[in-house]
């Protein structure tokens, strides 16, 4: 399923398996968080911090090592909890009081009454030292390499199960940071599937402008079937959106970013419909970034036009109310409205949200009903159903990327044209 649907983000690209196998020969070849969410190499840290607390001698009520790992184990056993490393379990787990309570000492704990001031401080200071060891335990603990180096290597049969789980999975390089797992990063900046889609659409888009700008520059038409289409979506978005939202004094000049905007979104939405790919408007980052370039337009813009005191007044209408209803209503109405100005551009990115995967959680149900009735003697039935209703649907999907694309734009122009014009 998560091959056709890509609902979430992740740091790889999902193709059919045969298409790229995995052929690992040893530990080595598989990535770093990979062999760090393995319980060998979990139980083998988990010595090393525990051995780490004892050597430290700063800690105070640790339990004997045994009690300690075994209660671990059991922790990690819940499905909730699964690979989830020692330090997590120290640090979350309800069990280990002990531990919390030390560490967040003078963090989050509550000041004692007056007089205690001095003992407070040293207990905060006391308390920094060990959070501040506590760090350097961890880093020292936490050693991909010496592990593969002193531990034997994976059984055959381990080495198997994992190709197996990564069999299709083009892992996506990380430069510039560290992965927690295959869906969650754990520090530095990392490279999404999502951000590779996003710039392979930036960079479709760069090309095709390009190349109209200097088709056109000379003062000719362009021709040709892409440049009557890229016309044709230029003068809908001047005619059909700009200018009745904005204004025809003051749209042309929103037209360029209007039109990157409706095309950019029109390009991640039909991306999704693509193979394999995904559409990164199912993502809030995604338009919740593209909300803040409409709400930052707009506030640029407006302060321009009307200072930026004034920018701010004008969110409030003017009602010539005598000033003893003034003083009490204006401040009331200005809160009011600010509220509003954040939550309808919220608002905006999370109406594209939502319409995105709501189409992929639909298609998701429809295929989900040949994949339950695999087993049953119906299944020629509810598999040709469910075959039929996707490629419906998927056309219909086709329809909501254009309209999605022209909602956002339209409100966007909205949006930027309340931001420039008095209420």
């Amino acid at each position: 399923m998560s091959a056709l649907l890509h609902i979430k983000d992740c740091y790889y690209f999902e193709v059919p398996k045969f298409l790229a196998p995995s052929h690992r020969a040893n530990r080595n070849d598989f990535p770093g968080y990979w062999i760090r969410l393995d319980n060998e190499y979990q139980d083998w840290e988990a010595q090393r911090l525990v051995d780490g607390l004892g050597k430290s001698g700063q800690f105070h009520n640790m339990p004997a090592k045994d009690q300690l790992l075994a209660d671990y184990h059991q922790w990690r056993e819940q499905d909730k909890n699964f690979a989830k490393p020692l330090d997590r379990f120290l640090e979350t787990a309800p069990s280990q009081t002990w531990f919390q309570q030390q560490l967040l000492l003078g963090k989050y704990g509550v000041k004692p009454k007056k007089g205690s001031a001095a003992q407070w401080q040293q207990r905060t200071h006391s308390a920094q030292q060990l959070r501040d060891q506590w760090q350097s335990i961890k880093i020292e603990a936490e050693d991909v390499a010496l592990f593969n180096q002193e531990s034997p290597g994976w059984s055959a049969e381990k080495l198997s199960q994992y190709n197996s789980q990564l069999d299709g999975k083009i892992l996506i390089p990380q430069p510039f940071g560290k992965l927690k797992n295959n869906y969650e990063p754990e520090s530095g900046i990392c490279i999404s599937k999502y951000m590779i889609i996003q710039l392979v659409v930036a960079a479709i888009l760069i090309l095709l402008f390009t190349r109209l700008a200097r088709a056109v520059r000379d003062g000719r038409p362009a021709k040709g079937k892409l440049w009557n289409m890229l016309e044709t979506f230029l003068l809908f978005i001047r005619d059909e959106v700009a200018r009745p939202a904005i204004g025809k004094k003051d749209a042309d000049r929103f037209v360029p970013l209007l039109w990157t905007i409706f095309l950019f979104i029109l390009g991640c939405n039909l991306m999704g419909l693509l193979p394999w790919v995904g559409a990164p408007t199912a993502s809030f980052g995604v338009t919740f970034g593209l909300a803040l370039v409409t709400f930052v337009t707009g506030l640029i813009y407006g302060s321009r036009r009307f200072g930026i005191l004034g920018y701010w007044k004008n969110l409030v209408p003017s009602m010539g109310l005598p000033l003893i209803l003034a003083i009490p209503i204006v401040p009331m109405l200005f809160v009011i409205e600010v509220l509003g100005l954040l939550i309808k551009h919220a608002v905006l990115g999370v109406r594209l949200l939502a319409n995105m995967v709501a189409g992929h959680l639909v298609l998701l149900a429809i295929m989900g009903m040949a994949v339950a009735a695999a087993t049953s003697t119906s299944w020629p039935i509810t598999a040709s159903i469910a075959v039929v209703g996707s490629a419906l649907f998927s056309c219909l999907e086709l329809f909501v990327a254009f309209l999605q694309a022209y909602v956002f734009t339209f409100l966007s122009a909205l949006f930027i044209g309340s931001a420039i014009h008095h209420h």
